[in-house]
């Protein structure tokens, strides 16, 4: 590769390493093509240029990616939200107890269980709250604790001492990233923790996350999550996207975009 490609390389292995958090040596050389030996040379290169820091079989930004409020994320892939989000609301049959997440997506899903009969949802999500609070058919849990601003979402003790109490027929949990080996990535270990309470109390677990998200580890606190659960992704995720999921014995639903019609129920 000419001098200025070798350039192009390492500037985009930094723009996905503050992004993404994908800067392996081995998942960097099959992104991009190239032997480990290019992949680790141009790692060199870019600490010693100061613009990451060398870890066991890769490197990290120096700059971690910055967590979007949930009021910047609400707006990002609005579509493919909404389609995810009308899956899921199509899974929740009258009679169930169901607890949702925070999250843009879960609160999309809150949303479109506006109309829903005889139900009962538990949240950890002011968005969920929001949606639902003036719906006489829904009744409601606020499973309340320490509120963290930037997701909106409660979390410490007093919202797994609430979880403790209760069970529920399916959870639907949200993501900053997704990956099939490691689960759910986030910002926070409190945030992590409490994903992995709430798929420990529900008979079914949902992840929901559009398909930029999948593969993605912006973060460095992780969720691992009981087998079987489902990934509840848009149709714009790729093959390659789906097959590390299915591979690992993962269901991976991809959400058909508003409009089309509504897929079949889960059996």
């Amino acid at each position: 590769m000419s001098p200025n490609g070798s350039q192009a390389r390492r500037e985009e292995i930094l723009r996905l390493a503050t992004t993404t958090g994908l800067a392996s040596v081995e998942e960097l050389s099959r992104h991009f093509g190239v032997t480990a030996s290019t992949i680790r040379r141009d790692l060199a290169r870019l600490t010693a240029d100061g613009r990451l820091a060398r870890t066991y079989g890769g490197a990290m930004a120096l700059n971690a990616h910055p967590e979007a409020s949930l009021r910047q994320r609400t707006t990002e892939a609005y579509a493919q939200k909404r389609a995810i989000a009308r899956w899921a609301a199509a899974q929740v049959q009258p009679g169930e107890t169901v607890l949702l997440d925070a999250g843009s997506t879960v609160g999309a899903l809150a949303h479109e269980l506006r109309t829903a009969r005889d139900l009962t949802v538990a949240t950890t999500g002011l968005t969920a709250l929001h949606e639902l609070a003036d719906v006489e058919s829904v009744h409601v849990e606020c499973l309340g604790g320490t509120l963290r601003p930037l997701s909106q979402a409660f979390v410490g003790p007093l919202t797994e001492a609430a979880l403790e109490r209760m069970t529920f027929d399916r959870v639907f949990l949200s993501a900053d990233g997704v990956t099939a080996d490691g689960g759910i990535c986030e910002a926070d270990l409190r945030q992590t923790r409490l994903k992995e309470l709430m798929a420990r109390r529900a008979a079914r677990t949902y992840v929901l996350a559009h398909a930029a998200k999948l593969g993605r580890a912006p973060f460095h606190a992780w969720a691992t999550l009981p087998q079987g659960w489902t990934l509840v992704t848009d149709s714009s995720a790729t093959d390659a996207d789906v097959a590390a999921f299915t591979e690992r014995g993962i269901r991976v639903v991809l959400a058909e975009p508003v409009g089309e019609p509504a897929p079949l129920q889960e059996g």
